[in-house]
């Protein structure tokens, strides 16, 4: 061989050009050309024979892309591409040539080729690598004077095709193993996912990645593979049949080409699947079966019988539900967190805006952009796309219409990648009709849901359908732990977009719609009805929780309701909703929603338009612009005060709801104003004969309204009597109450606390019989306000920190403000001023945090003392100036007022002078009297007075 190396070498260095160029007869010269291409094949064997393969493969193929036809010359290129190395590169020489043959001649490989072919496709024996550049021991006969080729086309063979040497393991090419191809765009984030997907594929042989479309698996499972050279990518998306599957993983491996519209097949050799077992049996692959949802059956069988047939076989699957075999690891992808979208966005704007980092700096809308599209990093690339003619707002603002905004995706990928909408369709197009029926009636839910609010909902086989969709990745699945433990459950909802598609979907069947929509409302007030009485039990947390978790539901029953001018129905869910509202620190909300249902009623009774929600009122001030409804009007202008309504107890509960939450959320002199004074007697007065309504929620409420219209005396007589309607027609949730309020009063009034050890013994009795934290914190609180009366620091703090331990278990919000004021006053009074700043922190961050606007009042005066002890004038008047501001926001008992001015006076006196600072207190003083304020604010008073004096 290699004698006959250089012999031919030496030959063929004499050929210059073209043979007899000068002869207008090309036979001859058609001769030589043929006996130069017989010398070429004859150096390339030898050189194959003494081991230098690398050096032919280029020659090689230049031949049989000028020599198509030439089966010697195939065989020669694909004994070269095996012999280095390159086995895949070897198998796609093969099919070129079988594929040549049969497009150009209409004929099959000969013998030779097939038989290199299955040499290919055979085990591989253990044994060493042969050192390279060794000759073989043995060498074929090989003829010592070539046969000229007679035809220009040969069509077999004219030397003796050399048999295949025993395939041997070789190492892989790494610039040309595998498939996976590099992406022009950065791979943002999941640095977790991708590290425990890469352990993932080390110790399972089947992992599919699954998630609704556009949520980056095949982005992620390329990026796990890349750079590994057994990896190989099939793209089953542009499949439309399940029988193609096997041939697109043959085409992608370039075992031969797949007719994808076909399913005839020539020779058992030529069956997909055996090639597949034959090529992958004996090796380390790692298959990528990307987008397999359409054909999810062929793709698992496909991968079942591979893994089984084929050990050293890896398969890692995208799709939209999992492939359901056996020893299948699935991983959910979910949608990328905040940061990593937010990322992800910066980038893609880059690319699209040179100003992309101005662009950016409207980070409030970057944020909801990424949170509204659920952190898809498909619908964050199409926005991006978009700020090539929009800015971030704009995009957030329409994303209400997101389907016809995302639409500017690459032209290079396919249809289904291009649009927001196309990705969403390809998932539904995949659904059978009970599943679409289950997923639009599902829509009507809002936040997400439980399996038995779905079976009460839905009309198909709710478990069933629930979990065909959480296994196509159109509804998710989180698990929940129980409230104090135990087992918990699931809770569902759908990513924002397939929510916005499937509310789409539902509205195209309106009878549909319409029905869940009512099944939904049922629900809804059927979970209402039973939590209600809960939230004032031992079992408290786990209804709290319970509505808590369903809160968007409930509003969007409350909000149809209204819609559809349905007035029972959202005035009972505003009802029993209620005492959770204000327990739970929603009683801005709650303003709201009971202002729109009392609007709704005035509007129907009136025949006009319901009014625009107010936010920043509850209704009582006078309406003015044009269109709007004014409820004190409308109600003290009804001839009967609507007694002949068929829902007037409806509406008067609502009322009085209405006006407890007017406490909190109106200004002082609104509610004292004389028009809304004549509307809250006229509430009053639906309750206070008494009876079953007027000791049950919100009806037992009636005497705390009425403290604005009464003396101390007054109060004490009307609390006294619906305390004893309440243990006549109530329970002990509903005594316990009025006897806290009462017990409130008194510490708040002259008498030196007479009867309030009394009551607070009932109360603890009462509240630890019922197991009520908020009532028991509101015991407690009530008691420590007892002994700061009786100058008992200490025993008021310990009775605050457990009110306060028990509000936050509760959840009771609202009370924390007022609560941490108190500990700080306790501070204050035992000396400890540095605790008691601290304390004051706190208390304000949490007044600002729950929108508590008496306790911002109690803090300013707090600091106000604190500031005027420390000598700082300036700072005091500060304080003291923003409490009166925040007084005038709320409705703050008359003690508050006689101590603020009392505070204020010594600001003014140490600021101008004590004959500028008496007139205040005596001011001060004179509201203490006319209101019963207690002895302990009237002492106050008065040392502030021989504080001035002295």
């Amino acid at each position: 061989a290699s004698a006959a190396a250089r012999c031919l070498d030496d030959a063929l260095a004499l050929w210059r050009g073209p043979a007899l160029a000068d002869l207008p007869d090309r036979t001859a010269a058609a001769r030589v050309d043929t006996l130069r291409l017989e010398a070429v094949r004859s150096r390339a064997d030898a050189r194959l024979r003494l081991g230098r393969a690398a050096e032919v493969v280029p020659e090689l193929t230049e031949l049989t892309v000028a020599h198509p036809y030439d089966e010697s010359l195939h065989a020669l290129l694909i004994r070269a591409l095996r012999d280095t190395g390159r086995g895949a590169d070897a198998l796609a020489a093969y099919e070129r040539a079988r594929r040549a043959l049969a497009d150009g001649l209409g004929t099959d490989p000969g013998p030779g080729l097939r038989a290199l072919h299955a040499g290919l496709l055979a085990p591989v024996p253990p044994g060493p690598v042969p050192a390279p550049h060794a000759a073989p021991t043995t060498e074929p006969p090989h003829p010592a004077h070539p046969v000229p080729l007679t035809p220009a086309v040969p069509l077999t063979p004219v030397v003796p095709i050399v048999p295949a040497a025993p395939a041997v393991p070789v190492a892989p090419d790494p610039a040309r193993a595998g498939n996976i191809r590099p992406r022009l765009t950065s791979f943002v984030g999941r640095e977790p996912e991708l590290a425990a997907l890469r352990s993932d594929l080390r110790g399972a042989r089947l992992v599919t990645l699954t998630g609704p479309g556009g949520s980056g698996k095949t982005r992620l499972a390329e990026e796990a593979v890349a750079g590994l050279p057994q990896a190989w990518l099939v793209e089953l998306a542009p499949l439309d049949r399940p029988e193609a599957v096997p041939g697109a993983v043959v085409s992608a491996l370039g075992l031969r080409e797949t007719v994808l519209k076909t399913n005839d097949l020539v020779t058992p050799q030529d069956d997909p699947l055996t090639l597949l077992v034959e090529y992958c049996a004996p090796r380390a692959t790692l298959l990528v079966l990307d987008n397999c949802e359409h054909v999810i059956g062929a793709a698992a069988a496909l991968a079942e019988t591979l893994l089984t047939r084929c050990p050293g076989l890896t398969v890692l699957a995208t799709s939209r539900e999992p492939l359901g075999v056996p020893g299948e690891l699935v991983r959910p992808v979910e949608p990328l967190a905040p940061d990593q979208a937010h990322r992800l966005f910066a980038e893609r704007a880059a690319a699209v805006r040179p100003d992309g980092a101005g662009v950016l700096d409207d980070k409030e809308a970057v944020a909801e952009i990424c949170r509204r599209l659920d952190g898809l990093p498909l619908a964050i690339e199409l926005a991006a796309a978009r700020l090539r003619m929009l800015t971030p707002r704009q995009i957030a603002d329409r994303l209400d219409d997101r389907f016809r905004l995302l639409t500017a995706g690459s032209r290079t990928v396919l249809p289904r990648q291009q649009t927001l909408r196309a990705v969403v369709d390809w998932s539904w197009d995949l659904l059978d009709e009970q599943e679409r029926t289950m997923l639009r009636e599902a829509s009507v839910f809002a936040g997400g849901w439980d399996l038995a609010a779905a079976e009460a909902v839905c009309s198909g086989p709710a478990a069933g359908l629930v979990g065909a969709l959480v296994d196509k990745s159109l509804i998710t699945a989180t698990p929940v732990a129980a409230e104090g433990g135990g087992g918990g459950g699931m809770r569902y909802r759908m990513l924002e977009t397939i929510h916005e598609y499937a509310t789409e979907r539902a509205a195209e069947v309106p009878g549909l719609r319409a029905a869940a929509e009512e099944r939904h409302r049922a629900w809804v007030y059927a979970l209402v009805t039973e939590a209600d009485p809960q939230l004032r039990s031992a079992g408290q947390l786990t209804w709290i929780a319970r509505l808590e978790a369903e809160l968007d539901n409930i509003r969007a029953a409350l909000d149809r309701a209204l819609a559809a001018g349905n007035e029972r129905a959202s005035t009972e869910l505003a009802l029993g909703m209620g005492w959770f509202w204000w327990l739970r620190a929603y009683r801005w909300e709650a303003m709201e929603w009971v202002h729109r249902v009392l609007c709704l009623g005035v509007a129907l009774d009136t025949g006009a338009p319901p009014a625009p929600v107010r936010p920043s009122s509850s209704g009582l001030t006078p309406a003015t612009a044009p269109g709007t409804v004014d409820l004190v009007d409308a109600l003290l202008n009804a001839p009967d005060g609507e007694r002949g309504h068929p829902l007037h107890a409806l509406r008067m509960d609502l009322r009085m709801l209405h006006l407890f939450l007017s406490t909190e959320t109106e200004a002082a002199e609104a509610v004292r104003d004389e028009r809304v004074l004549r509307y809250m007697a006229r509430v009053q007065a639906a309750f206070a004969d008494g009876g079953p309504h007027a000791a049950r929620m919100p009806g037992l409420l009636w005497p705390l309204s009425s403290y604005l219209t009464n003396t101390p005396d007054d109060m004490r007589r009307v609390l006294d009597g619906a305390i004893a309607n309440c243990r006549a027609y109530g329970g002990d949730w509903e005594v316990g109450v009025l006897l806290m309020f009462r017990t409130h009063m008194v510490v708040d009034s002259p008498g030196n606390l007479n009867g309030v050890d009394e009551d607070l013994a009932e109360l603890r009795r009462l509240s630890h019989r019922v197991g009520d934290r908020w009532m028991r914190a509101q015991v407690c609180s009530a008691a420590g306000e007892a002994a700061m009366a009786r100058s008992r620091p200490a025993e008021a703090r310990a009775e605050y920190e457990e009110a306060l331990r028990l509000a936050h278990e509760v959840g009771a919000h609202a009370e924390t403000p007022f609560l941490l004021a108190r500990l700080a006053e306790t501070s204050y009074r035992s000396g400890d001023r540095t605790g008691a700043l601290a304390t004051l922190d706190e208390a304000s961050e949490a007044a600002e945090r729950h929108r508590v606007v008496d306790s911002r009042a109690f803090v300013l005066l707090l600091r106000a003392q604190l500031a005027l002890d420390d000598g700082d004038v300036a700072g005091a008047r500060t304080h003291c100036d923003a409490a009166r501001a925040e007084s005038g926001r709320g409705t703050p008992p008359p003690q508050f007022e006689a101590v603020l001015r009392g505070i204020d006076a010594l600001v003014t006196a140490a600021e101008r002078g004590p004959r500028y600072g008496l007139p205040p207190l005596g001011e001060a003083l004179d509201i203490a009297t006319e209101q019963h304020c207690s002895e302990v604010v009237t002492a106050a008073l008065v040392d502030m007075v021989a504080e001035v004096l002295s």
